[in-house]
């Protein structure tokens, strides 16, 4: 006879925390990192003329200095999860908060071109270990029925942290009267920009004190009576803590520790689901996303928008952003990853087409009236089609594709790949601007187009999976 009694929930799983204000802010907090992730690599935006001005750089050297930091980028991503298994999540957040710190600081004072590239690149470095801690240590800390929700915390801090940053860049101008250079209190405008971010680094930095280490690392060091303490704080007393410490150091043996050799086979050397998760990096990143971020102010310069309107239309685009993500956090679980990237995809191949078609008809400094209204729209409606759909969906896939023995070492070379596409575009910007601005949108229409098919042919809908399905 078959039982109907239902299947017994974990203890850990079915609890809800006693203070769940308290967990908000623990997870408030360690999102802080996303926040700075999001303003440092978009505050650059309202330096980029000013800096070309100043050190009389041409476009390629200038493209040196703004791409510079993704280097950076790539080492605090890639050392973070193995200073964090030794020091600890906390530890680590503290180190990124004093690398942001010097490095906003140190940006807002160059006395040479070098220099300024030397503190972005430090800068790069802490926004690589706030994009693997931050993740990771809200999804060891956050109670089982909430880790979804509490884990969006950090794409809606990048998000948030974009739109501060252009807001505080509009700001700063208006005060020096629009002018970039413009002198406020000794500093010019672009330097207090750069300078400002010192503010919520600090306030990270102050945060990391207030919140519990993971129970995941403590139990790991030993600390099992201290591990107890945090999993009672964050997930309720009425948890059988014994039973949640056996849980997790029973998971952290069987824990299979993935490297490069697992991803290797075939003689297209690595797996085919590996090379989807790159494709799905790489297009995310070639549609050119990016310049929206960095060089959106000197986008709109170049074809006669004065620098305060710029600045502002920026602003207008990060708010987009916000509201797209939130589309997609909304539908990513109702109408499924594949669905959503075919629908982006669609969307920012019109959008940019339009904007390429737009900016044909630039002429010097300046597009016809018709042209400049299609240009501001298509350009708003490429970052809302890419929010609602490839800035999530992307990282959303790379989570839940990979079978459980390669994922960590999988989901490493996929970021990587995305770092370097990223790179690329950044790099490539102002030098593919200057040959020709609308052949370079066509350059970028053309990748989004191409996404479409590959989504169809490679990507297998992963909704509704358990992770031990994939592969």
């Amino acid at each position: 006879m078959t039982s109907t009694a239902p299947p017994t929930i974990p203890e850990g799983r079915k609890a809800q925390p006693d203070h769940l204000g308290h967990v908000i802010f623990i997870t408030a907090a360690a999102a802080m990192g996303g926040f700075l992730f999001g303003y440092d690599s978009s505050v650059i935006n309202g330096a980029v003329e000013a800096i070309r001005g100043r050190y009389e750089v041409g476009s390629a050297g200038l493209a040196q200095v703004i791409a510079i930091a993704l280097i950076g980028c790539a080492i605090g991503a890639a050392t973070a999860g193995r200073i964090a298994d030794r020091i600890g999540r906390i530890r680590v957040m503290q180190i990124a908060a004093a690398l942001f710190t010097i490095s906003a600081v140190g940006s807002a004072l160059p006395f040479a071109l070098w220099d300024l590239a030397m503190w972005r690149v430090l800068g790069g470095i802490a926004i690589g270990m706030a994009s693997v801690i931050g993740p990771a240590y809200i999804a060891e800390v956050a109670p089982p029925a909430y880790r979804g929700r509490l884990g969006s915390f950090q794409q809606a801090a990048i998000v948030i942290g974009i739109a501060v940053s252009q807001l505080v860049n509009w700001g700063i101008l208006n005060l020096a009267d629009g002018d970039q250079r413009g002198k406020l209190a000794g500093l010019e405008a672009w330097q207090w920009m750069l300078g400002v971010m010192v503010v919520p680094a600090l306030l990270y930095g102050l945060l990391s004190f207030a919140i519990p280490e993971s129970p995941r690392f403590l139990i790991s060091v030993g600390k099992t009576d201290k591990a107890k303490e945090v999993l009672a704080e964050v997930e309720g007393q009425g948890v059988d803590l014994d039973h949640r410490v056996a849980e997790i150091k029973d998971a952290m043996r069987r824990e299979h520790k993935s490297s490069f050799k697992d991803l290797l086979g075939g003689k297209a050397g690595f797996l085919p689901i590996v090379w989807i998760g790159i494709g799905l990096s790489v297009f995310q990143q070639l549609v050119g996303i990016n310049v929206a971020f960095y060089y959106s102010s000197t986008l709109w310069q170049s074809v006669g928008i004065n620098p305060s309107s710029s600045f502002f239309y920026s602003f207008t685009t990060s708010i987009i952003n916000i509201i797209g993500t939130v589309i997609a956090m909304i539908f990513v679980d109702k109408i499924g990853r594949r669905p959503l990237a075919l629908i982006g995809s669609a969307g920012m191949a019109v959008s940019l087409a339009l904007e390429a078609w737009a900016f044909a008809s630039k002429t010097g400094d300046t597009l016809p009236a018709a042209q400049g209204t299609v240009a501001l729209i298509a350009a708003h409606a490429f970052v809302l089609f890419f929010a609602l759909s490839w800035g999530v969906v992307v990282w959303v896939f790379l989570g839940e594709m990979f079978p459980n023995k390669i994922r960590a070492a999988a989901l490493g070379v996929a970021a990587c790949a995305q770092w370097i596409a990223n790179w690329a575009i950044t790099a490539s910007f102002p030098s593919l601007s200057d040959w020709n601005l609308s052949g370079t949108y066509v350059i970028y229409t053309v990748f989004a187009l191409l996404s479409i098919p590959f989504v169809l042919k490679f990507v297998k809908e992963t909704k509704g999976k358990a992770l031990e399905e994939m592969g």
